[in-house]
Parts: C-alpha cells; structure tokens; sequence
C-alpha cells in the first residue's frame, strides 16, 4: 500500500471540501481552506485519531467500508473514488453493496435535508449513507456484506427485520417489496445478483416465492408508513424517493403533514436526537452522516 501517496491524496481532497459543501458551517475561525481532519473523521465514521494517522501516513491499511465512507465524505468523484481503492489496494468495488459509491449529486441533496429525516439506498434497498434524523427515526444496523445488504432480503429472512412496522402491515409491505424488486430485476437485466438475491429468497421464504409468482411489479416511488419507534411509539410518516439517473440509488426522505401528530412526533425527534431513551437500549448516539442504517 503506497500510505505517502494515500496521505497526500487525503490531504488534497480534504482541502478542497468546503464546510457548506457537507452541511457545516463555516465558523470564524477557521485556519484551513477545507475540512478539518476531525470534521472529515466524523463524516465518515471515524475516530479523529485514526484518521490523523491516515493523512500522516502511518495506522492499518483501510477497510473497503472505511474507503467508501471516505469518498463520500470526502464528496469523491468516481474517478477519485477508485483511485483511492487504488492506493489502498483494495478492489473497486462492483456497483452494488454497501461500497457502492453514491453519487455526489445525491449527497448534496442529502446535506441539504437536514431538519428532514433522509437516507441513500440502493434499487436492492442497501442503505449507504443516512443523516442523524433518519438513525433517530429508523434506528442503526450494523453494516452487512452480500445478500444481507438488502433490506428486502432481511425483510423475508430474518423477523427481526419487521419490527420497524407494525405486524398488521407485514402482508402489505410484502407485496411492496416484491413488486418493487421485480421492476428492478428486468431493468437490470441479467444481472448475477439480483437472480442470486430471488434465488435465494425463494428458497428461504414460502411467502417470498408465493408473492414473486404473482408477476406483480410496480416501482416504490411513495408510500404512507406507520413506523414502530421505542420511544415515542408509532409516527405516521409520508416516504419521498427521488431516482438517480440509471435508478440505481434512491435518495428517501420522510415528511408528515403539518400540524399533524406525525409532524410533532418528528420535531420531538430532532430534540432528542439518536439520545438511548428506551430500556433496551435500541438507539445510539451518533454524529454525522452515516452509512450502517437500511430500510425500505
């Protein structure tokens, strides 16, 4: 691994964020032209001190979760994006995964929501990056590798997954899901994942197979959800998508009418942010923009 060139790349790109660039303010008394290199560990997850070594050349060869996180705080085009793999001498990773680098584009629109709950995720509904109000909302997961990424897979998979919404609501979330994964399995086309992905869905859940056989497909553009949240119970929420140009991420946000319970349920969670309030423990503080959430 070249860590002087890493280092230097580092800086350079660090310089040339602006504050305003990422959702930070500027300040008075600011001595660099970009970031800080604690303002870029905290965007990407990181300790200030293992980033500190990072930019001085010294510390562990980065994880590829580590890398994207960079990029994205770093606001890294694709070109810059797979050199840093590069340096680091990681594989780029393939355009699907929780690595999949999001496009600047949605980023800046999602540094701009920030008294919006809001996330990036994947057509296959892997979260990559996510803003405090959307983890005070949805709560963190950890990050996952392969199949277990996707949101949808868990939905079918693991019970735990479902506890985001109220049981009632499973069958139509079910149907949801599946339509929206079918639209985006022929856009893809043949693609190896998304067949391993229905592969492996039909053999794990009945339900799953008995839904992809119905042929029913529609994009999920919107849709009105009852979310289960530890503390303040169930808040009605409105969820907005907006596409990326190939349909491949997807930036939501989730909105309630004014003046309604929803709208004052979700002030409340902008006070007490990610804050653990509940018994168990089910929220963690956290600053920053980050990228172990998924929904759908």
């Amino acid at each position: 691994m070249n860590l002087r060139e890493l280092a230097a790349f580092l800086k350079t790109c660090r310089a040339r964020v602006r504050p305003a660039d990422v959702g930070l303010p500027a300040g008075t008394r600011r001595r660099v032209p970009g970031l800080r290199r604690e303002e870029v560990a905290q965007l990407a997850g990181l300790s200030a001190d293992y980033y500190t070594e990072l930019e001085r050349g010294r510390g562990a060869q980065p994880s590829a979760q580590t890398l994207a996180a960079l990029a994205r705080a770093l606001r890294l085009g694709g070109d810059e994006r797979d050199h840093l793999f590069h340096l680091a001498e990681r594989p780029v990773p393939a355009v699907h995964g929780t690595t999949t680098h999001v496009q600047p584009s949605m980023l800046a629109m999602l540094d701009r929501l920030v008294t919006t709950p809001a996330m990036i995720i994947t057509d296959l509904h892997a979260t990559l990056v996510q803003n405090d109000l959307a983890a005070a909302l949805i709560g963190r997961h950890p990050m996952r590798q392969g199949p277990r990424a996707s949101y949808v897979y868990r939905w079918f998979t693991d019970p735990a997954a479902r506890a985001l919404y109220p049981p009632e609501e499973h069958p139509h979330h079910s149907r949801v899901f599946v339509s929206d994964l079918r639209a985006v399995a022929a856009r893809r086309g043949r693609d190896p994942h998304v067949a391993q992905m229905v592969a492996a869905l039909r053999r794990r859940s009945a339900e799953f197979a008995a839904l992809w056989d119905t042929h029913d497909v529609a994009l999920r553009r919107a849709d009105h959800k009852r979310l289960v949240h530890p503390v303040l119970g169930i808040i009605e929420v409105d969820c907005h998508s907006l596409f990326s140009e190939d349909g491949r991420q997807r930036l939501l946000w989730f909105t309630a009418p004014p003046g309604s319970q929803g709208a004052a349920q979700l002030e409340l969670l902008s006070v007490i942010g990610t804050q653990d309030m509940s018994p168990e423990g089910a929220h963690v503080s956290g600053p920053g923009v980050n990228a172990d959430a998924s929904t759908g």
